[in-house]
């Protein structure tokens, strides 16, 4: 397949594009800094730079494209729309290409269900009055704004977010959060997020992943 990856230099995008590399994708990896990618000189990669707020401008990187992956988010704690503006971009600019295949992240603080009594009434709404504020207002809208479109999305729910290795030891849930899902590594969450590319039942679906 065909994938176009945004948020290519963070930790979790730079896990998809090594990963879809090995397991033979061709990979157009937009980024705003070339030099921030980790991943160069592999022949199945086209490095694109290109403003991710501007449609116009990210819209060829699309073309041909059999899905479209994104890991952009915040840097920072403070006020941000980065992910909403994000996903608004990205999906306006599949509607000019006329590619439907959308793979979203967003994180497990966005949502309630299948939580135990600690997490859903004690821990998650502290975090979200305190230091997960603002990414979580900012994941809320960007899933808001994904369902809005025609677009064959998921989104995707991680939690804390780790840098230790593929286990492939992780436990998945549709349409809910997972019990007592603290983590996950970025190397499993990117292998999961390729795995949903062709798994048509979670089609404008939330799915959560979590050891």
């Amino acid at each position: 397949m065909r994938l176009t990856i945004f948020g290519a230099t963070g930790g979790t995008g730079t896990q998809l594009v090594e990963q879809a590399l090995a397991a033979g994708h061709d990979v157009v990896a937009v980024v705003r800094d070339p030099a921030r990618l980790s991943v160069a000189g592999h022949p199945r990669l086209r490095v694109v730079t290109a403003d991710l707020m501007d449609p116009r401008s990210i819209a060829p990187a699309m073309t041909g494209a059999d899905a479209v992956l994104t890991a952009a988010g915040p840097r920072s704690g403070g006020p941000t729309t980065v992910i909403t503006d994000s996903v608004r971009s990205i999906a306006a600019a599949m509607d000019k290409t006329g590619t439907k295949r959308l793979l979203a992240l967003s994180g497990s603080i966005a949502a309630d269900g299948g939580e135990g009594f600690f997490l859903r009434y004690l821990l998650k709404p502290l975090a979200r009055r305190t230091f997960l504020r603002n990414v979580c207002a900012d994941m809320r809208k960007a899933e808001a704004e994904v369902a809005g479109t025609e677009l064959d999305w998921t989104v995707v729910r991680p939690p804390q977010l780790t840098d230790g290795p593929a286990t492939g030891k992780y436990r998945t849930a549709v349409e809910r959060d997972l019990p007592r899902g603290f983590r996950v590594s970025r190397a499993d969450l990117a292998s999961y997020m390729l795995l949903l590319i062709a798994d048509r039942a979670t089609v404008r679906k939330h799915v959560a992943i979590a050891y």
